[in-house]
């Protein structure tokens, strides 16, 4: 009875991760496009992929590899781009029923996403381990996979192609910003003070010695900063959003 709960909970799953799989899929390609256009040798690129499951971090990571950045400058960028997860496995750790130990909590840290979360927070009932592997094992090998066969074609096909191609991954971050921004008027502040911050980073004459790692800390702190002063949540908001 047990074994037939646990095979039904990773069926259920898988099930509700492949939506997730199949966009990781096209984004992922388009990293490992990007990755390669950037110099990175695409085996590197793969490993990228297999031991790191954040988009935005790995871009971010990959322009500061590029940039010959250093290992502070890359630690750094990576906790503030990817603190969030932190937050969202906490808020998970509240819905996890009483067969997760420590090794499950370590396994599934791996496979925590935005849209992960969002599919797990979702759930009515407690989660038990079975299907948070389920949930993120597609995406897990989706992503590793988009990112090979993006790696290996972008090593071999013309170069005019991997330049159209390579622009897809903006295209990804633009999808992520228009809806919250749409929908809240200090995200589109916060948005266009970022990249207002990021344009006079690069084109001040003075500024040239700011490396692209660091000008995205700098961005991203103020930015967050200045909206979290001017547009300030009420307790009524976070309450709604809860």
């Amino acid at each position: 009875m047990q074994a037939n709960r646990e095979k039904l909970n990773f069926r259920c799953g898988l099930r509700d991760g492949l939506p997730i799989a199949l966009g990781y899929l096209s984004v992922s390609f388009t990293f490992g496009i990007t990755a390669v256009n950037m110099g990175i040798p695409p085996i590197t690129a793969i490993l990228i992929s297999l031991t790191n499951l954040t988009s935005a971090g790995q871009v971010a990571g990959i322009g500061i590899i590029a940039a010959h950045g250093g290992l502070a400058e890359m630690a750094v960028a990576q906790l503030i781009i990817n603190l969030r997860y932190a937050l969202m496995s906490l808020s998970l750790s509240q819905k996890l029923d009483k067969n997760w130990n420590f090794l499950h909590r370590v396994t599934a840290a791996l496979g925590v996403t935005d849209e992960v979360f969002a599919v797990a927070s979702g759930k009515a009932d407690e989660l038990p381990p079975r299907y948070m592997y389920g949930l993120m094992i597609l995406p897990y090998l989706f992503w590793g996979g988009g990112t090979a066969v993006g790696a290996v074609l972008g090593a071999v096909l013309p170069e005019m192609i991997k330049s159209a191609l390579g622009i897809a991954i903006y295209g990804m971050f633009i999808a992520i910003i228009i809806p919250p921004a749409k929908k809240s008027r200090g995200v589109l502040c916060v948005v266009i003070m970022a990249a207002a911050l990021s344009w006079f980073i690069y084109y001040m004459p003075y500024l040239d010695f700011i490396s692209s790692g660091i000008s995205i800390i700098i961005c991203t702190v103020i930015a967050a900063a200045l909206g979290a002063l001017i547009f300030p949540r009420s307790e009524s908001e976070v309450s709604a959003n809860e």
